[in-house]
């Protein structure tokens, strides 16, 4: 496997040359302090710490996995020293509160951290990952004093967070949990059930693990509603906040996966174990989604780190390896054989490859940048614009981002070839760790049902015009070197309106099955649009620095590529909505 390279240049010509997102800090007082000199610098560090301290271990840690005794999860080898050393730099509180030792840093920055972390190792990058999620929703709902015990040691990074939702029989479907809260009288609860599926429920990296645990009161209404959020702690904290007695929450076993074999993923058991409600009473759901709301954008971003580290290591064979014969142009007549990559289809793979691991990079940081602007902006309108543009594109990120980088990852294990099919090469772990991202934090398909479903039918379409908006808006500014890939760019948007208005229609003229029906290709035909909206954002503004930054002209090559060969997908989702949902109900049951 190659040694991962932070893209730094990209990054920052993301950050400072396509979103310009030093304008905003210096709009937003709370982010007043922070600078592109800041940013850099930030980028540098975090990038000497994924590329010397982390990366190196990925592979050894996948191949001896965590081991579970008698309710003990042991990591594996240096992931203790490791994440010591990444806590102490002040790493796992990036995006926390400044009052309890945080960094306080934009999302727009620490989404770059957190793609440089996922590229190294996904496995190592979800302790602290989930960590810096549970630390936003304490922060947000918790009560003063919970903060004030809990915060600076999690920013600290001295003890751990996870989220506890999913059950035996309840996963997207959390209304049905059992997981019961008896209230106790001095204000805690008794919180008993068993929870699955829970990343880091138990480890040996730090003292502590405070679970944030969803379960029912006595009183709770049926459903989704009747859902609260409680804090439990592996360890009760003593009169000086420090780990105290054992609580009743234990480990009782872990599963054995396909990919993230380094990631801890426990069987949660909780017998009664002393808890602390979060929120208020029945309100739990809209808090953890807090929390899942910037983990969903995280695990789109672990698709992103996997498609990048295996679109690294593709190149780079390709361009050492020596196979065949191309093209007499391309020909290297002193050599027995020509590169892979002056293969017409290795190069279309590679350019597929590039084309989806900085279009997500553009994407996460697009993203990022309107959370940012949600969470600090003092203007109500601009509050509630950036708002409207993160409940949409949320799920995008998290399904389109993992699809792609899946498929990103599965072709450069094709580049490969047989040597991508074997352990010692490295491309199978990305593609076994890169399958996870599709799956947990609510299924692809869950997401596009939400997206389809909930926002753009569910605002008869008011949700999808911010986007709209913006791409218009760069539409209206036309680039005579850009004429074709404009021209691209506005057919594919014409296309996404006609068939937001054919779907909105068929739900309106009450066919029930539609939306269940043609939710993925939406969320697809969104997710290339929107890429493709990206793409000629980065192109435009590549543009006039090729002179300067001569790297730069292989951005507006990628960019011609992608509306040449990626866009055209929109067309072939298009058809699939358009059919509606006569032909998949066109069986009976039985004819399956």
């Amino acid at each position: 496997m190659a040694d991962y390279r932070v893209p730094r240049e990209d990054m920052q010509f993301l950050l400072q040359d396509v979103f310009r997102v030093d304008q905003d800090w210096a709009r937003f007082s709370a982010l007043s302090e922070v600078d592109m000199d800041m940013a850099s610098a930030i980028i540098d560090e975090a990038a000497k710490l994924a590329e010397s301290l982390i990366a190196p271990h990925a592979r050894a840690a996948d191949e001896e996995g965590v081991s579970y005794n008698d309710s003990v999860v042991t990591t594996p080898a240096n992931y203790r020293e490791n994440y010591q050393q990444l806590a102490a730099g002040g790493w796992v509180g990036v995006t926390a509160n400044p009052e309890f030792g945080g960094m306080g840093l934009p999302k727009v920055v620490s989404a770059q951290y957190e793609e440089m972390l996922c590229a190294a190792d996904i496995s190592f990058s979800l302790y602290p990952g989930l960590t810096a999620g549970a630390i936003i929703t304490i922060d947000a709902y918790a009560s003063d004093e919970l903060k004030q015990l809990y915060l600076p040691k999690m920013t600290s990074g001295e003890w751990t967070g996870t989220m506890c939702l999913t059950e035996p029989h309840a996963g997207t479907d959390l209304g049905i949990i059992r997981t019961k809260a008896e209230p106790h009288e001095d204000g805690t609860f008794a919180i008993s059930g068993t929870k699955i599926f829970i990343t880091g429920g138990e480890h040996d990296l730090t003292d502590n693990i405070v679970h944030l645990v969803l379960a029912k009161l006595p009183d709770a209404p049926a459903g989704s509603k009747g859902i609260s959020l409680f804090l439990v702690p592996k360890f009760l904290p003593d009169a000086d906040g420090n780990v105290g007695e054992r609580n009743a929450v234990k480990c009782g076993s872990i599963e054995h996966k396909m990919g993230i074999h380094a990631s801890a993923t426990c069987v949660m058991n909780f017998d009664g174990a002393k808890g602390w409600l979060v929120g208020e009473p029945h309100q739990g759901l809209p808090a953890m989604f807090t929390m899942m709301n910037y983990e969903r954008l995280g695990v789109g971003i672990q698709g992103l780190g996997a498609a990048a580290r295996s679109y690294q290591n593709a190149l780079e064979y390709a361009q050492d390896r020596l196979q065949g014969r191309g093209a007499k142009a391309t020909r290297q007549p002193e050599k027995e054989a020509d590169p892979l990559i002056v293969h017409g289809d290795i190069r279309r793979m590679l350019l597929t490859m590039k084309a989806f691991v900085e279009g997500g990079r553009a994407f996460s940081t697009y993203v990022g940048q309107q959370l940012d602007i949600a969470k600090y902006s003092e203007d109500p309108a601009e509050k509630a614009r950036a708002d409207a543009l993160v409940a949409l594109l949320t799920p995008i990120a998290k399904a389109f981002i993992t699809d792609t980088g899946f498929e990103a990852t599965v072709i450069g294990q094709q580049i490969f070839g047989g040597h991508g099919y074997v352990r010692e090469w490295g491309q199978e772990q990305l593609v076994r760790d890169c399958r996870i991202a599709q799956i947990y934090e609510g299924t692809n398909g869950i997401q596009a049902l939400d997206l389809l479903g909930r926002k753009v039918a569910g605002s008869q379409g008011e949700l999808v015009k911010p986007l709209l908006e913006d791409i218009q808006a760069l539409l209206a500014e036309p680039e005579a070197e850009l004429a074709a890939e404009y021209e691209q760019l506005g057919k594919a948007v014409q296309r996404a309106q006609a068939v937001t208005e054919t779907v909105l229609q068929q739900v309106a003229g009450g066919d029930e099955n539609i939306i269940n029906s043609v939710a993925v290709e939406y969320l697809h035909l969104l997710g290339y649009v929107t890429y493709g909206y990206l793409w000629l954002r980065m192109a435009k503004s590549a543009q006039p620095l090729v002179g300067e930054r001569p790297y730069l002209a292989s951005k507006i090559k990628t960019a011609k590529f992608y509306m040449a060969r990626l866009l055209p997908r929109v067309e072939s989702l298009a058809a699939a909505i358009e059919d509606g949902s006569q032909s998949l109900y066109l069986h009976e049951l039985g004819e399956f």
